[in-house]
Parts: C-alpha cells; sequence; structure tokens
C-alpha cells in the first residue's frame, strides 16, 4: 500500500481540499454487491472512535487561521468531548475559569447532515466557510487553527509572504510542527506513497508553505512532494496584483526545487468563465472548478487498478521530469456532461464552446487551463510540450492504461525524443466518472438536465510555456523588490526556467528586458 498524506494550509487550499474529500466520500460503498473501484486505505486510516466503534477519517493535517474553521468542532460526534474535557482538567487541580470564543452557527445543510433530515441546495450565500459544504469527518488530531493571526483581519492581514515563514518559524521552535502533527501520521503507514500538500501562495501561506517543505524535505529525502499552489486570480488593484505576483515568485524560487511536482492553480481559471459560472468572490464556486480538475488527475494513485496496476505519484514525476530537474507542470481539462458527451455549455453566448465531441481533437488545447496567465503572454514562442500523462474519466470505456514511456534511462532515446521534438505521454482511463454530488454546486453549467456526473479528460504537462511564464514574472516584480533580494530572486528563477528551454534554444532567460506585464 502507497498511502498519501495531505496538507491543507489555508482557507483557499481548505475550500480545494473539502472538495477533494467530499469526492473521495462519495465514492465508499455500502452494499455487499457493491464493490468501491477506490482504494480508500491510500487516503483514509483507521481508527476507534470514542464509543469504541470503528472510524475512518482522512490523512490528513488541516491548518487555518483564528475563525477560518468555521462551525466545525475540533472534537465531532464520533469522539468524546467530554472525556478530552476531562482529562484536561486531570492536568491542574486548581480553579480554572473558561473563556470562549463565540460561536459560528451551522447553516442549514450542515444541521441537515447531523439530523438525517432533507439536504437543502446550498448556495453561494449560504456557504461562508469552507466548512459550510464539508461531508466528512476529521480525527481531532487532523484540526490544528493558528492562534496567531485570524481570518480576513484588517488589523494585523496575513498576507506578506514572510510574515507567513516567520510564523512557521516561531511555532516550529515552540513545537516541532513535525513531531507534533506530521509524524503521527506518517507511523501509521506502511508505505508512504506521498505528501501532497494544498496551499496558496500569492500571501503569508506561501512562506509558511515553503518552511514546511524545507523541513519536509529534510526529514522525507526521497518522498513524492506534491504542492498545488492556489494563486488568487480575482480581481483586483494594481498594487495588489503586484504585491501577489512578488509572493508568487518568492513561492515558485523556495519551494519547486524541493518539490517532486509545483502545479500552480488559477483560482478562478481565466478561460473557465466561458464554459461554468464563476460567482465573484465565491471560493466555493471557484474550488469547484479546481477541484474537478486535481481529484481527476490524482485519480490514478487511488484506483485499486488501471490497465493492472495503480498509478503512484512518483510514475507521473518519471513520465514528467524529461529534462532531470523538472517539478513545474501544467494543468488542463477538458470537460463533458456525462448525459450528451459534449462540451459544457458557455454562459456567455449559449453554445457548447465550440464542440460537440465527446473527445477533443488535439489533447493540447483544454476547455480549461489552470495555470494562471500574465498579460503580454501573447507574445511567447509556440509551446513545445516534454511528456504529459493524461486522465480519461469516461464510463462508457474498460478502463485501461496506455504508455508511449519507453526507457528514461536510456540517454539516447532522451536524446533522440529531444532532437524529433517528440513528447513522452502516459494514459490512464477509468469508467469512474467524476460525481456532482449535493455538496457541489449543482449550476456551474447549464443544462436542460440535472447533471450527475462529468467526463474528463485531465492532462498534466512539462512545457517550454513554463520558461515564457517565468521571464513574464520576473519582469513584472523588478521594480517591486529590494535590491539585497532581487538578485537572489530573478536568477533563481532564471535557473528554474533554463530547464524548459527547448533543445538549442538558448537566449536570455535573467528576465532583464523592459516589458512588463502589468
Amino acid at each position: 500500500m502507497h498511502e498519501i498524506i495531505t496538507l491543507q494550509l489555508g482557507q483557499r487550499a481548505n475550500y480545494l481540499a473539502t472538495h477533494f474529500w467530499n469526492t473521495q466520500e462519495s465514492y465508499f460503498t455500502y452494499s455487499t454487491n457493491q464493490e468501491s473501484l477506490v482504494d480508500h486505505d491510500i487516503h483514509f486510516r483507521p481508527g476507534i472512535g470514542a464509543d469504541g466503534e470503528e472510524t475512518y477519517t482522512p490523512r490528513t493535517l488541516i491548518y487555518d487561521l483564528k475563525g477560518g474553521f468555521g462551525s466545525l468542532r475540533k472534537f465531532n460526534a464520533l469522539y468524546d468531548v467530554q472525556g478530552e474535557r476531562e482529562s484536561i482538567q486531570a492536568l491542574w487541580d486548581g480553579r480554572t475559569q473558561t473563556q470562549r470564543q463565540p460561536s459560528i452557527n451551522q447553516n442549514e445543510y450542515q444541521k441537515s447532515l447531523d439530523e438525517g433530515t432533507s439536504i437543502p441546495q446550498l448556495t453561494a450565500e449560504t456557504v461562508r466557510y469552507w466548512s459550510d459544504f464539508n461531508r466528512v469527518y476529521y480525527n481531532p488530531k487532523s484540526i490544528v487553527q493558528l492562534n496567531e493571526y485570524e481570518l480576513n483581519s484588517q488589523i494585523m492581514p496575513f498576507e506578506s509572504w514572510h510574515a507567513g515563514s516567520e510564523l512557521f518559524s516561531t511555532l516550529d521552535r515552540d513545537s516541532d510542527i513535525l513531531d507534533r502533527d506530521l509524524r503521527p501520521f506518517a507511523e501509521e503507514c506502511d508505505q508512504l506513497g506521498g505528501i501532497q500538500v494544498f496551499s496558496g501562495t500569492d500571501d503569508a501561506w506561501g512562506g509558511f508553505t515553503a518552511s514546511y517543505v524545507d523541513k519536509l524535505r529534510d526529514e522525507y529525502g526521497k518522498a513524492s512532494i506534491w504542492n498545488w499552489a492556489l494563486e488568487d486570480t480575482q480581481s483586483m488593484s494594481s498594487q495588489e496584483r503586484l504585491r501577489k505576483k512578488t509572493n508568487v515568485a518568492r513561492s515558485i524560487n523556495e519551494i519547486a526545487p524541493q518539490v517532486s511536482a509545483y502545479v500552480r492553480l488559477a483560482c478562478p481559471p481565466s478561460n473557465a468563465a466561458k464554459m461554468m459560472r464563476i460567482v465573484p468572490n465565491s471560493l466555493w464556486y471557484s474550488s469547484a472548478v479546481l477541484a474537478i480538475a486535481v481529484e481527476s488527475m490524482t485519480l490514478p494513485s487511488r484506483v485499486k487498478a488501471i490497465g493492472g496496476r495503480q498509478g503512484a505519484l512518483s510514475d507521473f514525476e518519471a513520465v514528467l521530469n524529461v529534462q532531470g530537474n523538472q517539478s513545474l507542470f501544467e494543468l488542463g481539462a477538458n470537460v463533458r456532461d456525462s448525459q450528451t458527451g459534449r462540451a459544457t455549455p458557455s454562459l456567455t453566448n449559449g453554445q457548447a464552446n465550440g464542440h460537440d465531441q465527446s473527445t477533443p481533437t488535439n489533447l493540447d488545447d483544454h476547455d480549461i487551463d489552470y495555470t494562471p496567465s500574465n498579460i503580454g503572454e501573447a507574445t511567447a514562442s509556440v509551446d513545445r510540450v516534454f511528456a504529459r500523462v493524461e486522465v480519461t474519466r469516461d464510463e462508457s470505456h474498460t478502463g485501461r492504461m496506455e504508455s508511449e514511456v519507453r526507457d528514461m534511462t536510456d540517454e539516447w532515446e532522451r536524446r533522440r525524443r529531444r532532437l524529433n521534438a517528440e513528447p513522452i505521454v502516459e494514459k490512464y482511463d477509468s469508467k469512474l466518472e467524476f460525481p456532482v454530488i449535493d455538496s457541489f454546486p449543482q449550476d456551474l453549467i447549464t443544462t436542460a438536465h440535472a447533471v450527475k456526473n462529468f467526463r474528463v479528460q485531465a492532462t498534466l504537462k512539462s512545457t517550454c510555456k513554463t520558461r515564457d511564464r517565468l521571464r513574464l514574472i520576473q519582469r513584472s516584480i523588478r521594480g517591486a523588490i529590494g535590491f539585497e533580494e532581487r538578485e537572489a530572486l530573478l536568477n533563481g528563477l532564471a535557473e528554474i526556467g533554463e530547464q524548459y528551454q527547448d533543445g538549442d534554444d538558448i537566449d536570455d532567460s535573467s528576465g532583464t528586458g523592459n516589458d512588463d506585464d502589468e
């Protein structure tokens, strides 16, 4: 077994992760006549509840600021709240005084789950926190509240990249975070298959993540560590945009060299509005768009058999890391209504995005490109794909694994493919479609019928376009950072970008041009 531990760092990341866990929960089967296609032991851990009954909770650590957990309690119905209080009281025999923060009331959706009554449909207005649409129970050890900062504070906002790094250092100095939080989960694993990190990277959570990942790499030197790096792409002032882009640059420079995969995620993707409903300032909607691709892309790592084997995270890395030091990969997806097999309709012109076919002819042209774009990107060179991993989810398929991968340790094969500009491709095919469950926005797309499932074709690729995107970031932030940091940061991004050069394409990669993408 190759268990995967998840880290959720920040409010935006917790929205995406909640969609992820709700989807995993939907794969459970409760009839002896049904067998789940998913190996739940990869992401879930067995335990014992307060009543002695067996429990099954996510292998995850959830970090958020004070007030960020909404109505979610650390101790839920599976665990003994009173017993915890008594254990705390036993440590001190003097008088105690309890001070309670004002509680946040459950929304009607959560009340209906607790009471087992009819479930109301969620809306952008009724989802105030990620816990408002959560469907799973977590072990109390999974809940980690950071009381040093408060969610949406105007007095002391959690925005500075360096503030996040400093917070981690302070917490780690007071109590070793890996020993306190992560190690108990890691020691339960028979064979750790990887660590996936959902995190914001354009605010203080980027600095927090960088420090966390640095310590993870020291402790788990050969482990697969994947960072799903969320970036806010909603409308904002030019000053705010520049600050966030500078934080993104710091995150890429510090995190990408330390992880096995660093996947930038636009929240929301700029071209998603052509086919899906994106409600402004609703993380519930924008994270739902991300969840379709992220959950689909990682599906092979937990499906019991695709062509006779699972697709481990390390298998993906072996395909995508063609140049030997590539970790920045780009995510794209084609999404189809399962019932009609057509592309989801555009909300801008009522057309089906120009497609009627169930499978696009060019897999490098996606309905949704999840990588954040830059102004001026149209001037970038023609894309050259080094390698890609494709995951197709279609109930009409039998479920198989195809591979065009040859022996990647053969230097002659590497040279042949590079000279011929041939991408290395691995394909996974599953009949398990993406389920549209009641915690998911039901009106994310507009159809004449209720959509129960999506057919999804998700692609993760390493491409020379990454180099061009990094150059545009370099040029846009030059004037926003001090001289002492500027040289190290720009040189670091340039070195990362060099890993994505196309063959003999050698030119200025220092980002010293005068172009500005702002």
